[in-house]
């Protein structure tokens, strides 16, 4: 069993951003899902597990060479929560498992970093949501005592409707940084992260 092990959905048909799959998008030369990606490459020290659905062969094209395996999701176009059960039947046995977003350019290995060492000094066996504001982000970090919950509705598996019906098994971690809570949806979005990155240091 490995300490630490995460999985990155990259399965959405990214409808928002119109006729662009989002994920590949260029963001400083590599597309938006490569730099996602290798952010948890760097941070997390046992395997990462990348979802994928629409646009599949793109997807893991994007990835080529990056230590990652892929686990397909058929019914992506029913939600993000199918997405999520396919990862979790996927990932191997971990301690604790991140389960992340793949368009969320903005977050770092450090922020991951601080996340994990946030999640161990509460409560380790809760599943800790990042928190800023009332605002809930992602990644969220789930302990394997719980993780077979998330699965255990067929109807509705996944991880936002458990954590709702199940806040005894939740905690909410205060996390300041922007990387948990910004995503790129929509062509302003893009144009917005972008604009941040050029902007000149104080």
């Amino acid at each position: 069993m490995t300490s630490v092990a995460a999985i990155v959905l990259a399965a959405g048909q990214s409808r928002r951003m119109g006729a662009q799959n989002k994920l590949l998008i260029a963001l400083d030369g590599q597309p938006m899902v490569r730099r996602v990606v290798q952010t948890y490459v760097r941070a997390i020290p046992g395997p990462v597990v990348v979802v994928t659905g629409f646009e599949r062969d793109r997807l893991q094209a994007a990835l080529t060479a990056m230590p990652v395996s892929f686990a397909h999701n058929p019914a992506f176009a029913t939600g993000q929560q199918t997405s999520v059960a396919v990862g979790l039947r996927a990932a191997p046995d971990a301690a604790l498992l991140l389960v992340g977003l793949a368009d969320q350019p903005a977050l770092t290995a450090k922020e991951l970093d601080a996340l994990i060492a946030r999640h161990r000094a509460g409560d380790p066996e809760k599943i800790s949501v990042p928190m800023r504001e009332g605002q809930r982000g992602n990644p969220i970090v789930i302990p394997r005592g719980l993780r077979a919950r998330l699965t255990h509705s067929a109807g509705q598996p996944g991880c936002k409707r458990f954590t709702r019906d199940h806040p005894q098994h939740v905690q909410f971690v205060e996390m300041a940084t922007d990387g948990f809570f910004t995503d790129i949806d929509r062509p302003a979005d893009t144009l917005a992260f972008l604009s941040r990155q050029t902007e000149p240091m104080s």
